[in-house]
C-alpha cells in the first residue's frame, strides 16, 4: 500500500516538476541538455517574459474576481433553491431535480451561441459580468443538485424546534441549516472556485479584449503565438497552476471536513 501511494505521488508531481525546471532554463540550456536535465544556471526570465507579454497580473486579477464572484454566488443560489426543493419540499421537486440534473450533462459547444448570442442582445458580451452570470447558474445546477439530497435528509427535530420557538423560514434557514451545512458548503464553494477558474471555451468566446480575458485564455492564446520558446511555455504553466493549488492547500482543511461530515456520529 505505502509503496502504491509513492508511487501515485511521484506519477502526479512529475509533470509539474519537469515543467518547474524547464521555467527556470535559459533557451540555450533547453536546446542543449533537453527537457530532462537540471538547470545549471536558475533564471527567472523566462516567468518575467511571459508576465510582460501577457500582462498576466491584469489576467490574475480577472480570474480570482471571476471566480470567487460564482464561488461565492454559486453557493447562496444553491443554498436557497436547495432550501426550498430538500426542505421546503415544493411540488414537481423531483422533476425540477432532473432538469438541474440535465443542465449538468449539456456540453458547453452546445451552449455556446445562444449565450454569445443573449451577451450581444444584453450588452453584456467582453465583460466580465456576463461570465459571472453563466458560470454562476453553471455551477448553481450542480449546487443545487448536491444540496438537494443534503437538506432532503436534514434533522426535522430541529426545524420543528425552531418553528415551536417563533423562526420563521428566513431564519431557520440562516440560523440553523447554514450553520449546520457549513461543511459541504465549503466544499461546494472550493470547487465551484476551482472548477471556474480553469475553465476556458466559454471565456474564450466571450472575452476578447485583453483587459477582461482570464488566466486560462490568456495561455492558451500565447501558445499560439509565433516565436514562442520551450522556456516561457513552461513559465505560462507554472504561473497559471500555481494559484489553484495555492488555493487548494489553504482550503484543505475546509476539504477535509466537508468530506468527512456525517461519517462519525
Amino acid at each position: 500500500m505505502l509503496w502504491s501511494l509513492i508511487v501515485l505521488a511521484v506519477v502526479m508531481l512529475a509533470p509539474f516538476v519537469i515543467v518547474a525546471l524547464n521555467a527556470l532554463k535559459t533557451p540555450a540550456q533547453y536546446a542543449s541538455d533537453g527537457p530532462l536535465a537540471l538547470p545549471s544556471d536558475i533564471t527567472f526570465q523566462g516567468v518575467i517574459d511571459f508576465w510582460d507579454r501577457v500582462g498576466f497580473g491584469q489576467k490574475l486579477l480577472n480570474s480570482f474576481i471571476i471566480s470567487g464572484s460564482v464561488a461565492v454566488l454559486a453557493v447562496v443560489v444553491s443554498v436557497l433553491n436547495a432550501y426550498a426543493l430538500g426542505i421546503g419540499r415544493i411540488r414537481g421537486r423531483s422533476w425540477i431535480l432532473i432538469a438541474f440534473l440535465v443542465a449538468n450533462t449539456l456540453p458547453q459547444e452546445a451552449m455556446v451561441y445562444p449565450l454569445y448570442f443573449l451577451a450581444k442582445e444584453t450588452g453584456l458580451y467582453d465583460t466580465q459580468l456576463s461570465v459571472i452570470i453563466i458560470f454562476t447558474i453553471i455551477q448553481a445546477a450542480f449546487g443545487t443538485y448536491l444540496l438537494s439530497s443534503t437538506y432532503a435528509g436534514f434533522p426535522h427535530e430541529l426545524l420543528e424546534a425552531a418553528r415551536i420557538d417563533g423562526a420563521n423560514k428566513w431564519q431557520t434557514l440562516v440560523r440553523i441549516v447554514v450553520p449546520i451545512s457549513r461543511p459541504t458548503l465549503g466544499v461546494l464553494f472550493v470547487f465551484s472556485f476551482i472548477w471556474t477558474w480553469n475553465e476556458f471555451f466559454l471565456p474564450l468566446v466571450l472575452l476578447i479584449s485583453n483587459d477582461t480575458q482570464t488566466v486560462p485564455v490568456a495561455l492558451g492564446v500565447l501558445q499560439g503565438q509565433r516565436l514562442m520558446d520551450a522556456t516561457m511555455t513552461s513559465a505560462s504553466a507554472l504561473l497559471g497552476v500555481i494559484p489553484a493549488i495555492a488555493f487548494f492547500l489553504i482550503f484543505q482543511r475546509t476539504l477535509t471536513r466537508g468530506i468527512t461530515a456525517g461519517a462519525v456520529k
